[in-house]
């Protein structure tokens, strides 16, 4: 269970965040289909250039009354405005689906700011924007939108990468969002060209042209690798949708209608954070798209052979999977 979080506020123009503001120039960048102004660098993303952004991202106070004790995280969910807060990292909040403002923690700098501005904060800003966000990674294979869910540690990302090795192309990792405008047609957008991989993965995966970033933290063990290419900049239709469990032999297992609900509810990201996010209409509409996007692709179970040197097995069923060619049309 989250903590409660008192009463926020911002303080918009005030004499703390013009200095706060200070020096800090605005940048212009493109993921998952929107224009995103920022004031925090973001080299993660693609560079675009200036343009009326969708989605603006300021350096600023926010007002937290209560302090939390090291490292506590506070939630705050109205139907307007999400407060996001990490003691360790900074204050978050989101305002109508189109502002996010940053105040960081002392000593923080934009790198580890970026962590969960790019994770779970741009994840539910998307969602706000009536995006349906899955944790999860995607890949395009022939034109044809991939999705891989499952737990922690399940190998979302390994498995992601060695499908851009075998030579198909990334949509995005970690926070999947799908456009349902069109029922019959549920969109993958693309998120930009990073690939999360622990040492060993990246070790047997060796992704060519990508460039592995400085660690900002001693506690986050994935590398994050910015790829050169294999990345795909234009939104996919949703073809495949697996949960990745591990096996002893690789294998696909399509799931009944009522177990691939059950699977896309879990891995939605929103629940992450519980009911309290679910908050007005959008539980109602949560479920909808949940309920549309099983209905519509259906998920599978993949199994994936334990031992990073058996996964190019998951990969070559991925390629074969007949399952494509139904669900996409």
């Amino acid at each position: 269970m989250n903590p409660p979080v008192a009463s926020l506020a911002t303080r918009p123009g005030s004499a703390v965040e013009a200095a706060i503001r200070k020096g800090r120039a605005r940048r212009f960048y493109k993921a998952y289909g929107l224009t995103i102004g920022s004031e925090v660098i973001l080299p993660e993303l693609e560079p675009t250039a200036p343009a009326t952004s969708d989605i603006e991202i300021a350096v600023g106070p926010i007002d937290f009354p209560e302090a939390a004790s090291p490292n506590a995280t506070a939630f705050r969910f109205e139907p307007t405005r999400q407060y996001l807060s990490w003691q360790a990292v900074g204050t978050f909040l989101i305002s109508d689906a189109s502002r996010i403002d940053v105040d960081p923690a002392p000593g923080i700098d934009d790198p580890l700011l970026a962590f969960p501005l790019l994770g779970p904060v741009l994840a539910l800003t998307l969602h706000q924007r009536r995006l349906l966000v899955l944790h999860a990674s995607a890949i395009a294979v022939d034109g044809q939108g991939v999705i891989f869910m499952g737990d922690k540690g399940a190998g979302k990302s390994t498995t992601a990468g060695a499908m851009i090795r075998a030579g198909h192309l990334l949509l995005t990792d970690d926070v999947v969002a799908l456009d349902l405008s069109d029922p019959s047609r549920p969109m993958i957008l693309p998120g930009f060209p990073q690939l999360k991989l622990a040492a060993d993965a990246a070790d047997v995966i060796r992704i060519g042209q990508a460039e592995v970033r400085p660690q900002v933290h001693p506690q986050i063990e994935k590398a994050q690798h910015r790829l050169q290419k294999g990345f795909s900049g234009e939104a996919v239709p949703a073809a495949r949708i697996y949960v990745l469990e591990r096996g002893e032999q690789a294998a696909i297992t399509p799931l009944p209608g009522a177990g691939a609900l059950a699977a896309t509810i879990k891995f939605s990201y929103v629940t992450r954070f519980g009911r309290q996010a679910l908050v007005g209409d959008f539980a109602s509409t949560h479920l909808a798209q949940c309920a549309q996007l099983a209905a519509r692709i259906g998920v599978s179970r993949l199994d994936v052979p334990a031992g990073l040197e058996r996964i190019d097995e998951a990969v070559a069923l991925i390629e074969r999977d007949p399952a494509a060619g139904a669900q996409a049309r």
